[in-house]
């Protein structure tokens, strides 16, 4: 196996060369009309299992599987209204439809790989335009948001660009017919970048609070701290405690916490108790 590039466009060119001089065969991802028949069985299959369908969401990179589904789906129910859904920071596509031409991105960048290409694909770009009725962007708390909430209420790993239609139909429910269904293409993400997005996710809902501030550095003056925090029934995962640093005076100490809320109005409860118990807190 070979790792090369940041993004989809530079793993595909490196790709072609690497065939071009070995005279491997190169299969390409989703600009390839039989690439996008194959994908197309996901839209045959949703209406045989969910035949009530009005409104199918399908995260977009390259367009392949959003193509292909248009096409088995329109030709057979083309009262069913498709939507596509890509990162802000990655998305190609609005410029492209505008232009009536694929047309590159500059750095595309988000945190769901998966749809993270600079340029739509030349064979989706037409049937995108031709059958797909919408396509919109989410930005990335969108994408943390819906992350968490596949893995947190329906037990369902989702990497980033998997969670994308999720994340457009919370960011407008009402903009979506129903009976919908979220195509949730994608369960690969890195553990790592997991406990990220978690934590960015949490951070979005208002679940998850870092405060900075400062106290008098005396015994239980921490204690007293936490015991604050408790009352308000805020749970703190995790503390730093620094003692040593210029910016702090010579019975001062600096203290970072961040904390587990249950949502907005409990982060403004946390930050009133906090001041009414004399701390000046410094987010």
């Amino acid at each position: 196996m070979r790792l090369h590039g940041q993004v989809v466009d530079e793993t595909l060119a490196a790709a072609q060369e690497y065939a071009h001089d070995t005279g491997a065969v190169f299969i390409h991802p989703f600009d390839h009309p039989d690439i996008i028949a194959g994908q197309g069985t996901v839209g045959l299959e949703i209406l045989e299992q969910c035949p009530e369908v009005r409104t199918i969401v399908v995260g977009i990179g390259g367009g392949g599987l959003v193509a292909g589904i248009a096409v088995a789906v329109k030709a057979l129910r083309p009262d069913v209204r498709i939507v596509g859904v890509q990162a802000e920071g990655a998305a190609a596509y609005p410029p492209s439809l505008a232009a009536g031409r694929p047309v590159s991105i500059e750095q595309p960048a988000t945190m769901a790989d998966g749809i993270k290409v600079g340029r739509p694909g030349d064979v989706p770009f037409g049937i995108v335009g031709d059958l797909v009725d919408e396509v919109r962007t989410v930005s990335e708390d969108e994408l943390s948001t819906a992350l968490l909430l596949c893995l947190e209420r329906a037990k369902l790993v989702v990497e980033p660009a998997g969670a994308s239609p999720v994340a457009a139909l919370l960011s407008d429910p009402g903009a979506f017919e129903g009976p919908v269904v979220a195509v949730l293409s994608g369960g690969n993400v890195d553990p790592v970048l997991m406990q990220g997005v978690l934590r960015h996710g949490m951070a979005a809902q208002g679940r998850y609070l870092a405060v900075r501030l400062r106290l008098t550095d005396r015994p239980g003056a921490l204690a007293t701290l936490l015991g604050v925090l408790s009352a308000v029934d805020a749970n703190v995962l995790d503390v730093s405690h620094v003692r040593t640093d210029p910016r702090l005076g010579l019975t001062e100490a600096e203290v970072e916490l961040h904390l587990e809320t249950k949502g907005p109005a409990h982060c403004v409860e946390v930050g009133q108790a906090l001041r009414d118990a004399g701390y000046t807190v410094m987010r």
